[in-house]
């Protein structure tokens, strides 16, 4: 069976791996379904011990000529991104090769800016050397969060009031490209996530609790998670794995809750068994305002 959404014939997909088990997610999927991969490995964020398993190169993340050579040579026409990439500095871009320097000034245009807009603008200088840029849920649907609860919990009346004010919010704020998650309790925002990350993020509301300065019983609040209005949804569509699940139930939250069919899920069976475990919720509801 081919992977969904890319003709039979093509070659190997290229994943621009970064860090996380995002990437070996996608790769199994496509392994599974009968499509090969290579991937590009990120020196510093890419996991060596789960590259070594797949074909692979490695690479800083400003070598565009060797990603352009090394691709084109192990016939692959589709690429994706996918992994955790800290944005870098103009002191990692300083690694750059030739094909990168004549890039530059594009490159240093997109990088003001939200994350976003980098992206889409670095996926716009591979696609002007003839490869197509594909989102990971384009090719392996399964790794999508479907709509209901994932486990033995469902939220209650109180959650999805605070499900839909954190909705509210991130509708909000997601036009300046500021980040894909919220923390809201009795429809009070405790925390917005901005460049630190969900997982930072978590920890900091553990800590208020901890401080006193979030006083709602424990197994109160919400991790609301959902894309970026106008996001380019080929790149970083909000992610959850047990990691996740684990910051919820540190920060004594009720559950979580994310768009269904637009968030990417990594190990599926282990995030149940731990939400079940920890009597917490992980649930997928409908994109507001589709007719699903």
């Amino acid at each position: 069976m081919t992977a969904p959404g890319l003709p039979a014939d093509a070659g190997p997909v290229a994943i621009i791996c970064g860090g996380g088990t995002f990437p070996f997610t996608v790769a199994d999927a496509l392994v599974n379904s009968g499509r090969g991969v290579v991937l590009f490995a990120l020196r510093g964020w890419a996991d060596p011990e789960r590259v070594k398993n797949y074909p692979h190169h490695w690479a800083h993340v400003a070598q565009l000529g060797r990603f352009l050579r090394l691709a084109r040579r192990e016939g692959c026409r589709d690429v994706i991104f996918i992994g955790t990439v800290l944005r870098p500095s103009f002191g990692q871009l300083l690694k750059f090769d030739l094909a990168t320097l004549r890039a530059l000034p594009g490159a240093i245009r997109h990088f003001y800016g939200g994350d976003n807009h980098l992206l889409t603008g670095m996926a716009s200088l591979l696609e002007g050397h003839g490869f197509r840029l594909v989102g990971a849920h384009e090719v392996a649907p399964e790794i999508l969060v479907p709509e209901g609860p994932l486990g033995q919990v469902a939220p209650s009346a109180a959650d999805r009031a605070d499900i839909a004010h954190g909705l509210e919010v991130l509708r909000t704020v997601g036009p300046l490209d500021i980040g894909q998650g919220v923390v809201v309790a009795n429809r009070h925002v405790i925390a917005v996530e901005a460049a630190e990350g969900t997982d930072e993020m978590l920890r900091r509301v553990a800590e208020l609790r901890q401080s006193k300065r979030f006083r709602a019983p424990l197994g109160t609040g919400v991790l609301v998670k959902a894309p970026k209005p106008g996001q380019d949804r080929r790149f970083d569509l909000p992610s959850i794995g047990p990691r996740t699940v684990d910051g919820v139930a540190a920060a004594g939250l009720a559950g979580l809750a994310v768009i269904a069919g637009g968030t990417i899920v990594a190990e599926p069976q282990i995030v149940v068994q731990k939400a079940d475990r920890a009597r917490i919720f992980v649930a997928g509801f409908p994109e507001p305002g589709s007719t699903a």
